[in-house]
């Protein structure tokens, strides 16, 4: 099945008991503004989880800024939500599906089949008329058990050996983030500006439609076309993730050798040694 869904698919699922609707919208320029979104209103019976609280690990010297948790402690935060290894998750957010993605990405490399992503958003859901609540849903916590996938992750040091090697015998780098970020000519964020030598720039957002919605299979194929499906390809953004949607859409697409770089860009330059290139690739 797809790993994005409609809003209509979602309603009429709306009281499944095996259903776990997890709302992610966040804003990284104000990390509390998701959760007050949630607490006026949100998708009646969804749990509310926090990108920096519950979906990031604490940041340190490397790891980038929104570094990857310890499977163990994802699997304690998906079981005090109320999510075993026989639910059927699905992520929304309102920000074009970038942090429900990160949501997406994380049960999968969990060993977790039945996760999705909500197509359009929270705003096209209450556009709709569609039921929504500002109650707190009482989920009875269980334990969620892991089948770790860590070939979907890539090291900071298999990055620096491959952007260092370059040529078409190595797994392509593709850089999520805005074109002007990719290129060096400017950086709200991070402490250097840039990218990682030898990578290319394929913006996330560029995955959705004029409309806000994701593009479909074919048209996702077309986006991509210039990689080959055959290679090995390692994506990343800023922090690990708004890359997530970049995976998502390339696996929609056919592409079926993707890699996460968890900790990005934030965390390639927190080593001093590691080359930075500018401009376009």
């Amino acid at each position: 099945m797809d790993s994005v869904v409609s809003t209509r698919w979602l309603l009429a699922r709306l009281y499944e008991p095996e259903l776990v609707i997890a709302d992610c919208r966040f804003l990284l320029s104000d990390p509390e503004a998701g959760r007050s979104a949630y607490l006026k209103d949100h998708i009646p019976g969804a749990v509310y989880l926090h990108l920096e609280e519950q979906l990031s690990a604490p940041v340190g010297p490397h790891g980038g800024r929104h570094p990857l948790p310890e499977p163990a402690l994802i699997a304690s935060v998906l079981g005090q939500a109320g999510i075993s290894r026989g639910s059927i998750v699905v992520a929304y957010d309102d920000q074009g599906g970038a942090f429900a993605s990160r949501l997406w990405w994380m049960l999968r490399y969990l060993g977790h089949d039945k996760v999705y992503v909500m197509d359009e958003g929270y705003s096209a859901w209450k556009a709709a008329d569609f039921p929504v609540s500002d109650s707190q849903p009482v989920r009875i916590p269980t334990t969620y058990e892991p089948d770790v996938h860590p070939e979907m992750l890539a090291s900071a040091q298999e990055v620096a050996r491959y952007s260092k090697a370059g040529g078409s015998a190595v797994p392509l780098l593709i850089d999520s983030r805005e074109p002007r970020r990719y290129a060096g000519l400017e950086e709200p964020i991070d402490a250097k500006a840039g990218h990682i030598p030898g990578a290319v720039n394929r913006f996330w957002k560029d995955v959705l439609d004029e409309q806000g919605r994701w593009k479909d299979a074919a048209a996702l194929k077309e986006q991509f076309a210039g990689i080959d499906p055959s290679r090995e390809t390692i994506v990343y953004c800023g922090s690990g993730v708004t890359a997530c949607p970049n995976v998502l859409a390339l696996q929609r697409a056919g592409y079926d050798k993707v890699r996460l770089y968890a900790g990005s860009w934030s965390d390639w330059i927190s080593y001093e040694e590691n080359p930075v290139a500018t401009g376009e690739e």
